[in-house]
């Protein structure tokens, strides 16, 4: 399907695995302004709840620094097209590693792709924690997100040759790591997938019950 990571991903992932010393390393728990080292305001920083079969993950989800990333994530949540739909994916490498989900069962819930909002542009980083836009080409991110379990800055902008635009990040889980640690332990089939992402998808996929804004809260 269009909107997966394929196999050329997973090579540049696989690169940053091999050429970035910090890979792997877990960070401290993180504030508003880890991402970035600096504060932001918390009016722009919007709660999104993502109840699953495994237990709830609240996502704050950074408008400020990432508007163009974020009102396209708050679409999808807004208009309930990822409810029902699964995490269907636990990547391990070195230390750490990442858990990704988004739209699969039907490509009409989608929205156009949206143009990459780098971390060039918005000074976020692929830390542990954060939640970033999952896509195929430049430019062709659309529903599928992925939670980081450690830092990946092989994935920000200029990190990596064979993909210098890396990947958008525009959030960070603020409660429920501990649902993201157990949906990465969760069974895989090692049988499925090809080539590098053979046996990195879960038997069976964790169920996004509902993701919606959590009103009053900030």
């Amino acid at each position: 399907m269009p909107f997966r990571m394929t196999l050329r991903f997973l090579a540049a992932a696989l690169l940053a695995v091999c050429s970035t010393p910090l890979l792997g390393q877990a960070a401290a728990p993180l504030t508003p302004g880890d991402l970035t080292g600096s504060p932001v305001a918390t009016a722009d920083m919007v709660p999104v709840a993502i109840d699953t079969s495994l237990g709830r993950i609240v996502i704050a989800v950074d408008r400020l620094h990432a508007p163009v990333t974020s009102a396209n994530f708050l679409h999808y949540v807004d208009t309930h097209r990822l409810d029902g739909e699964t995490i269907y994916r636990s990547m391990h490498t070195g230390g750490g590693g990442l858990i990704q989900g988004g739209v699969r069962s039907d490509t009409r819930k989608l929205f156009p792709p949206i143009p990459d909002e780098t971390t060039a542009k918005t000074g976020l980083k692929n830390a542990a924690g954060a939640i970033s836009m999952a896509r195929l080409e430049p430019g062709s991110g659309r529903a599928d997100f992925f939670i980081l379990l450690s830092d990946m800055p092989g994935f920000d902008a200029g990190a990596n040759p064979a993909d210098p635009d890396g990947y958008a990040v525009f959030g960070r889980v603020v409660e429920g790591m501990d649902v993201v640690q157990k949906i990465f332990e969760a069974p895989t089939d090692p049988n499925k997938g090809d080539g590098v992402m053979k046996g990195q998808y879960l038997d069976p996929p964790v169920k996004i019950l509902r993701a919606a804004r959590l009103q009053g809260r900030k």
